[in-house]
């Protein structure tokens, strides 16, 4: 059946081209008042016009009253760490008393207490952690979200993983998008030789990764490459084992450290290079050359106490397409609140409120390489729908920390009623 949302303040739409917006593209995002959105019963996009003028039009639709809110796409949240075990609140402490990043992995924890933990627990209690996760994401506005692995760093708990990805994708009305995340650390039982750390390389490269693509359970492949965990060459090598199976390419690049892997985004084609915190001027240079989307994540930043945000205002002078994302995950950003990422991409990144909407939906969209289906509201794209308890967009970001979402749907299809 044909629905009608009505009777909303205001419609960012976020219309136009089916790609990652750059430059000056970014600041708008076609924000419209006195327009209601049909939706057709296959859950797309029919019109965005007057509320009278689809009333008339469709006489038998189903009517959903906006109440005076202001409707958007859906979030896309195109950077998350969504499925894990315990969370890791000891190391806030550590870090408040000057424990560095890389020194509690050292001691054993940070991404290795995650996989110890994960490799402790059944598919079952994955999912039904993820689960409640998942509905506090979508609670927020969040209609899309990228899930990687990278918390088993064996080959059966990361093909563990990524089948309870498969199996919320399948239990949830959300849009899921797996990623294949083995190459997140260097497990400590490989960490003593040389020879240990190839061994795990070739594992990575020769078995889980021809594993994860038999098996359609990954869109992407994604390296944490930095220094102290993956080098650039042998980022490179994974990555190009990833191609060659058809898997797509990510990187989490320059988070903490420059070590040139923003310029191997650009080299190897990635559709998303992730963090950027530390990226250098060359590293600009090779992405503003390159389609890969800049996805920077400003809650991480935050919360590790790090002075220092990727430089989002020299991104988009350079005429890259910059997408935001939460990096959901249980030692550096346990936030499931997208609101507030864009309130940070606002007060710490210094992008506009229309930067910031544009980076949460078409280019996060695009980041996951679905900028043709979703992220706008606009005729043919899927009606993945927020709707908002504010009069004016520019609330969004500006109630930082509340939760206005009332509303959201996927495909027409509701996912969190308020």
């Amino acid at each position: 059946m044909t629905q009608l949302f009505l009777n909303a303040s205001q419609v960012v739409t976020c219309a136009g081209p089916a790609r990652a917006r750059r430059g000056v593209e970014q600041g708008d995002a076609v924000v419209r008042e006195r327009v209601g959105v049909a939706v057709d019963a296959a859950g797309r996009i029919l019109a965005v016009a007057p509320d009278a003028e689809l009333r008339a039009a469709q006489p038998t639709a189903r009517i959903i009253d906006c109440a005076g809110g202001v409707l958007t796409p859906g979030f896309v949240d195109s950077h998350t760490h969504a499925i894990f075990g315990r969370a890791r609140y000891e190391e806030q402490e550590m870090r408040a008393a000057g424990i560095g990043y890389l020194e509690i992995a050292k001691r054993g924890g940070g991404i290795h207490s995650s996989v110890r933990d994960l490799r402790s627990r059944t598919a079952d209690e994955l999912i039904a952690l993820a689960t409640d996760r998942l509905r506090r994401i979508a609670a927020h506005g969040t209609t899309t979200v990228e899930i990687k692995s990278g918390y088993g760093l064996s080959l059966e708990s990361e093909l563990a993983t990524l089948r309870v990805i498969r199996q919320l994708a399948a239990d949830l009305p959300l849009r899921l998008v797996p990623t294949f995340l083995g190459a997140h650390e260097i497990p400590l039982d490989h960490q003593e030789r040389a020879a240990q750390r190839e061994d795990y390389l070739r594992l990575v490269t020769e078995e889980m990764i021809p594993a994860v693509a038999t098996a359609g359970l990954a869109r992407f492949c994604d390296v944490f490459c930095e220094p102290g965990v993956y080098t650039v060459d042998e980022t490179r090598r994974i990555l190009r084992a990833a191609r060659a199976a058809g898997l797509q390419l990510k990187l989490h690049a320059d988070e903490l450290e420059n070590g040139t892997a923003a310029e191997l985004a650009a080299e190897l084609g990635a559709t998303s290079a992730d963090h950027l915190a530390a990226i250098s001027e060359l590293g600009i240079q090779a992405l503003a050359a390159a389609r890969t989307v800049a996805t920077l994540l400003p809650g991480t930043m935050l919360f590790l106490g790090r002075p220092k945000q990727a430089p989002a205002r020299a991104l988009i002078e350079a005429g890259i397409p910059v997408a935001l994302a939460s990096d959901f995950n249980p030692g550096t950003s346990p936030t499931v609140n997208f609101p507030l990422v864009l309130t940070l991409g606002v007060s710490q990144l210094r992008l506009s409120v229309a930067e910031a909407l544009i980076a949460g939906t078409v280019n996060g969209a695009a980041a996951l390489g679905l900028a043709h289906e979703i992220g706008q509201v606009a005729p043919g794209f899927q009606a993945d729908l927020a709707l908002f308890d504010v009069r004016d967009h520019r609330e969004l970001p500006y109630w930082y920390g509340d939760r206005r979402c009332q509303r959201t749907w996927v495909g027409g299809r509701p996912v969190h009623v308020g």
